[in-house]
């Protein structure tokens, strides 16, 4: 059976060539910059997480195991994802996190509607969320983690992984409604 591409370099990494690791680096930074950019704010941190993540790839690419087409990107995005909430976990300020009790009670039963609404401002609006609704939002949304998962990576409740999800998606609710009033009014 022939080698697909990504087989080809999986070998020439496993031989840590270093054109090959140019080659990953270029065919997958960009991507992982943005799964980077969905859990921490500041460009500082996203470029040394995704530094980080890259110098993880390289130590432990002898422990990958090829399962298939998308397998490496897979691989990779786990190590990015795992990286930045380290990184989160390593300099969450108390000061910063935001307590249940500071914000008013959200809606509980609206889905936010991203319709019509462009990628670059839905992901402006996920990032303005407080860090935590921020991290379990990501998590649970584009990870497809449990709330059980959530809690056991974040070392929190399982309870307070779904409220925080549920107040993130009331947070999003409002943005997106204030965004489609402040749309219509222009064209008024």
């Amino acid at each position: 059976m022939e080698e697909n591409k990504e087989q080809i370099l999986v070998r020439h990494l496993l031989m840590k060539e270093e054109a090959a690791w140019k080659e990953l680096f270029g065919a997958y930074s960009g991507n992982l910059t943005y799964i980077c950019s969905r859990y921490l704010t500041e460009k500082e941190d996203v470029h040394d997480v995704l530094q980080n993540s890259f110098i993880k790839m390289f130590r432990s690419i002898d422990s990958f195991e090829y399962r298939g087409n998308g397998s490496l990107k897979a691989w990779m995005t786990r190590i990015a994802v795992n990286e930045s909430l380290k990184h989160i976990k390593q300099n969450t300020d108390t000061k910063s996190t935001v307590e249940i009790e500071d914000l008013p009670d959200l809606p509980n039963d609206e889905e936010p509607d991203f319709e019509e609404i462009p990628k670059t401002v839905i992901m402006e609006m996920i990032q303005s969320l407080p860090d935590g609704y921020r991290t379990v939002f990501n998590l649970y949304v584009f990870e497809t983690k449990s709330h059980k998962e959530i809690s056991g990576l974040l070392g929190i409740a399982e309870n307070s992984s779904a409220s925080q999800f549920h107040r993130a998606k009331g947070l999003l609710v409002q943005k997106i409604k204030e965004f489609k009033m402040s749309k219509k009014a222009q064209y008024e």
